[in-house]
């Protein structure tokens, strides 16, 4: 058994101990595997809707179109969008910060882009 387990994700209660493969919290009674990131991906990285690591400063594709509240148009699919910035624990999902240019600075989900 390992001395040093990490805080539950859910409660952050530290009395958290192994089961087998899985890590246990005896608060909450979350369940998590111990390589599981405190955001729910398996190494860490915000991933695009392919599978492809995404990191600061990148350019991405919007891959299907997206209506935008207070625009008629909405972004299309096929709008590059540069200089992403990643953030964690993002509003409803929300893990990209950027500015589109015609809409200015926006959040977007990584499931609706592609790495460019």
């Amino acid at each position: 058994m390992s001395e040093n387990l990490p805080p539950c994700p859910e409660c952050s209660s530290a009395f958290t101990y192994e089961m087998g493969a899985l890590l246990v919290c005896p608060e909450c009674a979350h369940e998590w595997t111990p390589s599981t990131a405190a955001d729910g991906r398996e190494d860490g990285a915000i991933r695009d809707a392919v599978g492809n690591v995404l990191a600061d400063g990148d350019t991405v594709t919007v891959v299907k179109s997206l209506k935008v509240k207070g625009n008629p148009a909405g972004i299309k699919a096929g709008t590059k969008v540069r200089n992403i910035r990643l953030v964690s624990g993002g509003v409803d999902g929300h893990d990209i910060d950027c500015k589109i240019d015609g809409f200015g600075a926006m959040q977007l989900k990584s499931s609706v882009v592609k790495k460019a």
